[in-house]
């Protein structure tokens, strides 16, 4: 069978199930491993969400990972898993040690944002810089999943998702106009990269995605430098987010996109690629 991303590299995890990535660069003493994190939109994988991005970073010197997380992009979808942060860090983290990988720059979006900032709340001392980019984490969830028409529209696609591919797809091009502040950014590519994927993943995923929130005090005890990136056309998580980062971490950097809904690496990709590049150069 065709494969809808490319085929990068699996890891067999301890459980027995299979972890999908791509890897651009390699490793370098000197520099930590920047680790991409992707959303948990229906059919998202490291690869769709960063094909912009790792391989720029990679040509300026830096070792890049971009796993799926399980139950997204190549990795195995189990139906029995619960699909909270802390297994994504168990398995991230089996990931890296078998690669002998100790020090990590996450970029997390999105459900990824929540799951880079569960592990550098819960393993600081692995954790060189941290990159979030409209993440989960920050706000409790309560305060605005009901509110937020992408998540909503999230929601109920998955929950409703008809069968049939060729039915579910003109659903699906709506949802993920709802990513993107200009929809000729969701393009026929964008489309089959992450249709097949979204049609065989479970429920049981988006009943059990879920990441902790914290509060300024407990962001306050992250002593890394941070970068944060929010679009400013955000129908997901609103940017105006971005307050709690900066009450809580005044030091850290906070760049706003007016051409970007909840994709700035691709909607705005040059404005990301230079920002990370200088802020892992630099910090």
């Amino acid at each position: 069978m065709s494969s809808p991303i490319p085929i990068g590299k699996y890891h067999t995890l301890k459980s027995g199930y299979r972890l999908h990535y791509h890897e651009w660069g390699m490793p370098s003493a000197g520099k930590p491993t920047v680790l991409f994190l992707h959303g948990g939109g229906p059919g998202a994988s490291g690869y769709s969400n960063f094909k912009y991005n790792g391989p720029f970073l990679a040509e300026h010197g830096y070792h890049c990972l971009a796993p799926d997380f399980l139950g997204f992009g190549l990795s195995d979808k189990p139906v029995d898993l619960y699909y909270h942060s802390a297994t994504h860090i168990l398995t991230m983290r089996e990931l890296l040690k078998a690669r002998g990988i100790s020090s990590v720059v996450p970029v997390g979006n999105s459900l990824g944002g929540g799951v880079a900032l569960h592990y550098t709340m819960s393993h600081p001392e692995e954790v060189a810089k941290l990159i979030l980019m409209a993440p989960g984490g920050l706000v409790d969830p309560r305060k605005f999943v009901g509110v937020s028409p992408g998540l909503q529209a999230m929601w109920n696609w998955a929950k409703t998702r008809p069968g049939n591919k060729a039915e579910a797809e003109a659903s699906y091009r709506e949802l993920l106009a709802r990513l993107v502040h200009n929809k000729a950014d969701i393009t026929d590519e964008a489309i089959a990269e992450r249709i097949d994927i979204a049609m065989e993943q479970p429920m049981v995923l988006y009943e059990t995605l879920q990441t902790p929130y914290y509060t300024i005090p407990q962001l306050r005890e992250i002593t890394c430098p941070v970068l944060g990136f929010w679009g400013l056309h955000d129908q997901f998580l609103p940017y105006e987010q971005n307050e709690v980062l900066k009450e809580a971490l005044p030091n850290s950097r906070i760049v706003l996109s007016d051409k970007s809904g909840h994709w700035v690496m691709i909607e705005d990709k040059v404005l990301f690629n230079q920002e990370c590049l200088g802020f892992l150069d630099n910090g």
